[in-house]
C-alpha cells in the first residue's frame, strides 16, 4: 500500500513539474492563475483562464512555472520537510521591476521568492503552532505575515537580510489575511471578527505597527482578504458563510451574490481579473483526506469550473501576465 502511494505521488510530481522552476517562462493570453497544491506541496502557475477551461485532463496540467520549498536551494536550515507542510498562500508582487512569489505554509514557513532566478529573498520558520496563513511584501522590502494559530500579524524587517527575524507585532485573533494598500499607505489585516488598518512607522530596520481603524465583520470567520482590482481601494473579504465587498470610504460591507448561493460559503480565496471582471474562487469539498481542500477552481461572471485531477487545492489567485 505504501509503495503504491509513493509511486502515485512520484507520477503526480512528474506531471506537475515538467517545466523548469526558473529562467524563461511561457506566455499565454490573459492573466495566468496561481494555485497552492497541498498534494504535491507546490505552488503552480497555470495558463490563462481560457486555456484552463479548455483543459480536460487527466494529462499534464498546463503549468508554466512551479516552486516548492522541498526542492529549493538554500532552505535546508528551515527544515522544509516539516515547515512546508500544507502550503496555504501564494501571491504575486512586483518590486523594482522584479516579480516575487509570496508564500506561506501551515507548517510554519513564510518565504519571498524571486520568480526569475528561483532564489529566496527572505524566509523564516515561524513554527507550526503559529499556522501562517498569508503574507505581504511592503515597498521597503519588509514582510508582513498573518498567523491564525499565533493570533498575530507581524511585520518582519526582511529588508535587513534573508533570515532577518526582528519584527513589530499586532495581536489579532484568527489572523488570516494581510494586504498592503499603496494608495493609503496602510497595512490591512483580517482576523476572525474584525478588519483592521495598521499604520507602519519606525524604520525599515525597526518597524512599528499602530492600529488606525477597525471594523467588525458582518459574519464570523474572516478568511481571505484581497483587493478589488476593478475598484481600487476596495477589498474582497470572505467569511464562513458569506462573500463581501468592503468600501473603506463608506466603512460598509456589501454582500456579493453569485449564481449558486453555496458558492459564497467558506471561500478560501477570491479575486477579480482585470479587464474581464471575472471572479476566481476556491471552495473546499469538505470530504476526503483533505476536507479543507478541493480539486476544482471556479470562475464566476461568466461561470465555469475546471477539475484539476490529482490536486488538493487550498487557494487560487490571478497571476499577472508574464
Amino acid at each position: 500500500m505504501l509503495r503504491r502511494t509513493l509511486v502515485a505521488l512520484c507520477a503526480l510530481c512528474v506531471l506537475l513539474f515538467c517545466v523548469p522552476a526558473t529562467g524563461a517562462q511561457a506566455r499565454s493570453p490573459g492573466w495566468a492563475v496561481v494555485v497552492v497544491d497541498q498534494e504535491s506541496r507546490s505552488v503552480l502557475v497555470l495558463q490563462s483562464a481560457e486555456e484552463l477551461m479548455a483543459y480536460r485532463g487527466p494529462g499534464r496540467l498546463p503549468v508554466v512555472w512551479g516552486w516548492s520549498a522541498d526542492r529549493a536551494a538554500g532552505l535546508a536550515d528551515l527544515t522544509p520537510v516539516r515547515s512546508w507542510t500544507n502550503p496555504d498562500e501564494a501571491k504575486s508582487r512586483v518590486r523594482q521591476g522584479r516579480r516575487y512569489l509570496l508564500t506561506t505554509a501551515s507548517g510554519g514557513l513564510a518565504a519571498v521568492v524571486d520568480t526569475t532566478t528561483g532564489a529566496t529573498r527572505w524566509a523564516a520558520d515561524l513554527g507550526g503552532a503559529a499556522n501562517p496563513h498569508s503574507i505581504e511584501l511592503l515597498p521597503d522590502g519588509n514582510v508582513a505575515v498573518a498567523a491564525s494559530g499565533g493570533g498575530w500579524v507581524r511585520l518582519y524587517a526582511a529588508s535587513q537580510g534573508p533570515r532577518a527575524t526582528a519584527h513589530a507585532g499586532y495581536p489579532l485573533p484568527g489572523a488570516h489575511g494581510v494586504h498592503w494598500d499603496g494608495r493609503t499607505g496602510l497595512l490591512w489585516v483580517l482576523g476572525d471578527d474584525v478588519l483592521t488598518a495598521l499604520r507602519v512607522g519606525g524604520t525599515p530596520a525597526a518597524p512599528t505597527l499602530t492600529a488606525v481603524r477597525s471594523t467588525p465583520l458582518p459574519d464570523h470567520g474572516g478568511h481571505d482578504l484581497a483587493p478589488v482590482l476593478a475598484e481600487p481601494g476596495r477589498f474582497w473579504v470572505s467569511t464562513l458563510t458569506g462573500l463581501w465587498r468592503y468600501d473603506p470610504a463608506a466603512d460598509r460591507f456589501t454582500a456579493v451574490r453569485l449564481g449558486d448561493p453555496a458558492a459564497v460559503r467558506d471561500v478560501k480565496s477570491v479575486g477579480d481579473e482585470p479587464g474581464t471582471g471575472r471572479l476566481l474562487t476556491v471552495v473546499p469539498d469538505h470530504s476526503g483526506p483533505c476536507s479543507w481542500c478541493t480539486s476544482v477552481i471556479t470562475l464566476h461572471r461568466p461561470d465555469g469550473t475546471r477539475m484539476l485531477r490529482g490536486t488538493h487545492l487550498y487557494k487560487a489567485r490571478w497571476w499577472g501576465g508574464w
